[in-house]
């Protein structure tokens, strides 16, 4: 079973990103207790980064917090299912578990693309679980691209 807190603290880093104009993905990480340990949205056009993901910045920091490479006992909430990159840096931090929001056809990693749990080349599967208030995390996304495609035009 799941606690809704982290995921609610997910989605307002995602609605962070969103008022900065980065793609609006946040992510709360949790320690065995379900003490957040650590918390970040996407930071790419900020950082001029195209690695700062919010998966990234919150592994980061947990890691520094606990330091120690490794975060076995910790789960990890992010708004949006993971692309490929975050979802190896999931596996080699060791979360024990990945909540998601919503899933992302086009460049996710989990359920879509290449599958990395699936992969032979992974060492750690955490487990998963998908569509933890999807609704909300994909219009926030429609909303954000929409807004986006609508300065552009």
């Amino acid at each position: 079973m799941y606690d809704i807190k982290p995921m609610e603290r997910a989605f307002k880093e995602a609605k962070r990103a969103f008022s900065k104009e980065e793609v609006p993905v946040g992510v709360v990480i949790v320690d065995a207790t379900g003490t957040i340990i650590a918390t970040a949205h996407n930071e790419m056009v900020q950082r001029k980064d195209p690695t700062a993901h919010a998966e990234l910045l919150a592994i980061q920091q947990a890691c520094r917090l606990n330091k120690k490479g490794r975060l076995e006992d910790c789960d990890i909430y992010v708004t949006l299912e993971p692309c490929p990159m975050c979802a190896q840096a999931i596996s080699f931090a060791r979360l024990r578990r990945l909540y998601f929001g919503a899933y992302d056809l086009k460049g996710g990693g989990v359920d879509h693309g290449p599958r990395i749990f699936n992969s032979s080349s992974c060492h750690h599967i955490p487990e998963t679980v998908g569509g933890l208030e999807e609704e909300r995390c994909s219009q926030l996304l429609i909303k954000f691209f929409e807004k986006v495609r609508g300065a552009s035009s």
